[in-house]
């Protein structure tokens, strides 16, 4: 049966008749929320403790830096993804809340958010900074072993996941960061080079990681990594801890390490900027022994 066009009419108008809807506002940056870590040297690594990639202790120097207060979280980066500019993360089933840190982002996905969100990747050092201060603490915190109140760790993985960002104020480092031991491994922007500790001054690239990777192979120092084991592939180093971690894991000199492409539900991130003003400080800063 065909249409007349009273009847085309009719049937349009309350379209017609609808308010236009304004289009959507383009997805923006959260605000930036971070903590000023001032210029200095500071001793990174450990000569006592920890695996043997976190000795030996060694002074070095930064110049003035930012750090996010807290992990990035699934809200914040939600809005990567609506500004079309991030890809999809992944969350378990049951991880509702959109204040838990985004995890199952790869060094690569990592990166990309920090960029549109006006920072970059924290390198190795300027992460262990943030989170010890200047007085070699364990912990950020200090030396007290931790405690449910100060940190998430000791969860099951089949059943476990993080917290909420900044929900442990108690636990929080010299500068203010918190969730620097626990919650979820961070990803940093520094090639992960077991060896890096004993070239002081020398910038961790792939090809010194490869030769370093080689040569403990060659000695069969296959512990020297720890759990991890001996990588294959130029990796990137992650910091901190995670919910599903023992506590003496989370002493801030711990390094795990991962290939750049890796997505595991205990690793997230957060951003660093150079201070206004400041020059930044290279990758593996200017080490002193």
């Amino acid at each position: 049966m065909g249409w007349t066009l009273a009847a085309v009419l009719s049937a349009a108008l309350p379209l017609l008749a609808q308010p236009r809807g304004r289009a959507p506002r383009p997805a923006t940056p959260p605000t930036p929320d971070r903590v000023t870590v001032s210029a200095g040297e500071f001793t990174m690594g450990t000569d006592t403790a920890g695996e043997p990639d976190e000795r030996p202790a060694h002074r070095v120097t930064l110049a003035t830096y930012r750090m996010d207060r807290t992990e990035v979280s699934r809200e914040d980066y939600a809005r990567c993804i609506r500004a079309g500019v991030c890809p999809d993360a992944y969350a378990r089933p049951g991880w509702t809340d959109t204040r838990q840190p985004v995890v199952a982002v790869s060094w690569f996905m990592a990166q990309t958010y920090c960029r549109w969100a006006g920072g970059r990747l924290p390198t190795e050092p300027e992460w262990e900074k943030a989170a010890r201060g200047t007085d070699g603490r364990t912990y950020p915190w200090g030396e007290d072993p931790p405690t449910p109140g100060l940190a998430v760790y000791g969860r099951r993985m089949n059943v476990g996941m993080p917290d909420p960002v900044g929900t442990h104020p108690a636990g929080a480092s010299p500068y203010g960061a918190l969730d620097m031991a626990g919650n979820v491994w961070e990803w940093t922007a520094t090639v992960y080079d077991p060896l890096a500790y004993t070239r002081p001054g020398t910038e961790p690239t792939c090809e010194l990681a490869l030769a370093s990777y080689a040569d403990l192979r060659r000695r069969n120092l296959w512990a020297f990594t720890g759990a991890m084991g001996i990588p294959t592939e130029c990796q990137r180093v992650l910091r901190g801890g995670a919910w599903n971690y023992w506590p003496s894991g989370l002493r801030v000199t711990n390094r795990v390490h991962h290939e750049p492409r890796g997505r595991y539900p205990v690793s997230g991130f957060r951003c660093a900027d150079d201070a206004a003003g400041t020059a930044a400080g290279t990758a593996a800063g200017t080490q002193a022994r």
